[in-house]
């Protein structure tokens, strides 16, 4: 037998919870197992434009068409944060299944907003927040900003214009790009070019010099860190350069030069497209494009297992070899006159001529620098000429003796043959730079204090 009291308060507690729904600001509704509605609050009624009459003991298809309260009920599985329209306007909704033992005995419904106009404010908000979220995005791309595309690629030969083709060809698609190539060859101008003519031109290019970090900071540099996750480090955190790159182009030049500690991590980022900064257990997502480019020999590097085989068949996809100078000699004058007008601007660029002894000492000369080389090589003589035309006398005094690349002795080794090649375009650099050592390092394409190393290991002093 049933305790009336205990009735009694069943009643008032149902009483109690259902006056709590109806003044609830959220549309609730409830359809028994075989989806009929046997429930709901004034809110739900109210976002219908209806009475509560119009909806209890109907069908929910009847109620709102494209109902999915019978469907709930049939697979009972929850469907939470679900996108919805009801008369072209856009809400989301919770479909909670109730069960008993087992088996589905009713579904509930939660609208959560109001009314319509909440959720069309809401949506107003979400797009107002990406479209700020995509502005930012531009800006960060002002910041880093290409300053190069295809028509600063001079040249007419036949090697060049194969290699400006194939680049031209990445930049229609989203595939890896591993550029190789001599110092000076112009590698950095080329993944510039790719992603300047690429869906991604707004957003960043991010440029990585793998060889110029320090070793200890190059993990934070590329991943980012947490305020406080290590001493030194900003209170604000920082993104690393593969989240700042989210949307553009990462750019990570001397690749080969990468620690072999880095490399798995850099491997594991290249696949999955999620960061996770330095003290933080939070993956973010970045949506980033890669260019590699090396000046370094990589099957080399990954026989003597410097450099990781599947890290550099991730990244070889489109490989694109920019030929050196010497190999291309009928870009060289056509790259001296597009330097000398790039230097002097307007018609006194355009007005000066190349002599013959002088265009043929350039077309002679091995150009160890490549096109960086013919650039400070035309910076020097026309800072010191004072006529319209650049006579071999005008040009810098290397040009004026020829010291041939070493022929390998016979029975030398590869090592010892590079270290005499490596002595030879070092103190050709040199001498181009007057022995200025920040200048011959832009000149050979690598950081000052490579520089230094080398000269000290191969012995070579100032003259």
């Amino acid at each position: 037998m049933i305790d009336n009291r205990s009735s009694i308060d069943i009643l008032k507690q149902k009483d109690f919870f259902k006056s709590i729904l109806d003044v609830m600001r959220i549309g609730v509704v409830v359809s028994d197992s075989n989806g009929y509605v046997i429930y709901c609050n004034n809110t739900y009624a109210q976002f219908l434009n209806t009475d509560l009459d119009q909806i209890i003991g109907k069908y929910a298809t009847d109620v709102v068409d494209n109902s999915r309260l019978h469907i709930v009920a049939q697979t009972g599985q929850t469907e939470i944060n679900y996108p919805h329209k009801h008369k072209g306007v856009g809400y989301l909704v919770h479909r909670i299944p109730i069960k008993q033992q087992g088996k589905t005995i009713a579904v509930l419904g939660l609208i959560l907003f109001d009314n319509a106009t909440t959720a069309v404010k809401l949506s107003e908000k979400c797009a107002h927040l990406e479209s700020k979220l995509k502005n930012f995005q531009e800006e960060l791309g002002a910041i880093h900003r290409t300053i190069y595309d295809f028509d600063c690629i001079i040249g007419k030969s036949k090697a060049m214009k194969m290699a400006k083709n194939e680049a031209l060809q990445a930049s229609t698609n989203d595939l890896p790009v591993f550029i190789t190539g001599e110092s000076g060859t112009g590698k950095e101008l080329f993944a510039q070019s790719i992603h300047q003519a690429s869906a991604r031109k707004t957003f960043p290019f991010v440029q990585v010099n793998c060889a110029a970090i320090p070793k200890d900071l190059l993990e934070s540099e590329l991943f980012g860190y947490v305020k406080g996750s290590f001493t030194g480090a900003s209170r604000k955190g920082k993104p690393g350069k593969f989240e700042l790159a989210n949307m553009g182009t990462i750019f990570l030049d001397e690749i080969g030069d990468m620690p072999l500690e880095m490399q798995p991590k850099i491997l594991r980022i290249l696949e999955m497209k999620q960061v996770e900064r330095i003290g933080s257990h939070t993956l973010t997502p970045s949506d980033f494009r890669v260019i590699a480019a090396t000046n370094q020999d990589m099957e080399s590097l990954m026989k003597s297992g410097l450099f990781r085989r599947d890290l550099y068949f991730r990244l070889n996809v489109v490989p694109i070899h920019i030929k050196p100078l010497r190999e291309r000699i009928d870009d060289i004058l056509l790259m001296a006159y597009s330097f000398i007008q790039k230097i002097i601007k307007g018609p006194a660029g355009k007005g000066i001529r190349i002599l013959t002894d002088a265009e043929k000492a350039l077309l002679n000369y091995k150009w160890p620098g490549n096109g960086r080389e013919l650039l400070h090589a035309m910076e020097r003589v026309l800072v010191s000429t004072k006529t319209q035309s650049i006579d071999i006398s005008d040009l810098p005094e290397y040009f004026h003796y020829s010291e041939t690349i070493p022929i390998r002795d016979k029975g030398a080794r590869l090592n010892e043959y590079l270290h005499k090649a490596e002595q030879y375009a070092i103190k050709q650099a040199l001498v181009e730079a007057d022995n200025n050592k920040t200048l011959a390092a832009d000149i050979l394409g690598i950081h000052r204090t490579i520089l230094y190393r080398k000269m000290k290991k191969l012995n070579i002093a100032l003259s």
